[in-house]
């Protein structure tokens, strides 16, 4: 009896230590979860359709104000492109585009980055081609960037930089 009672433990503690092993197989298996939902979102990702090309003709310019002009603040601003179609955002469509204001933030984005959404990368996502600014006193680097229906640059090509002097 007492070997039977022995031999019963000994299967138990067995059957325990198998169970917490598969309680360590089961976090694996979340973890892979994990993973899995991670690709799955790379994978959307991936879907998004390739950065369009640019015509070679393509510009965009400030209208106003000019490089190098005294300005008072709000500055209005006028957006100009050629060669491409003002879009609202969203829709990813060949030769077209809507605009974006980088306030003290460089010459451009990469070309296929994301432009941030913050108070030094303005998104005008509404085919909107005019805009005030509320700038301090002094000298400011605008630079007007154009990109595609997902907010993706299209970089130094569709950029253009311009320093406005902003009196007191």
């Amino acid at each position: 009896m007492k070997k039977c009672f022995l031999y019963s433990a000994i299967v138990l503690l067995t059957g325990m230590t198998a169970c917490n092993s598969g309680s360590s197989n089961e976090a694996a298996s979340t973890d892979s979860t994990t993973v899995q939902t991670d690709t799955s979102h790379t994978m959307k990702m991936e879907t998004v359709s390739a950065l369009p090309t640019i015509p070679a003709d393509a510009s965009v310019f400030f209208k106003s104000p000019k490089n190098g002009e005294t300005v008072s603040s709000p500055v209005k601003v006028h957006m100009g492109v050629k060669g491409m179609s003002v879009d609202s955002a969203g829709a990813i469509k060949p030769n077209s585009g809507h605009f974006h204001i980088l306030i003290d933030a460089g010459d451009s984005i990469a070309s296929g980055v994301i432009i941030p959404k913050d108070s030094a990368h303005l998104h005008y996502g509404n085919a909107q081609q005019e805009t005030s600014l509320t700038l301090t006193p002094g000298k400011h680097t605008l630079t007007l960037q154009f990109a595609d229906g997902a907010h993706r640059s299209y970089g130094s090509k569709l950029a253009s930089t311009i320093t406005v002097d902003v009196k007191k």
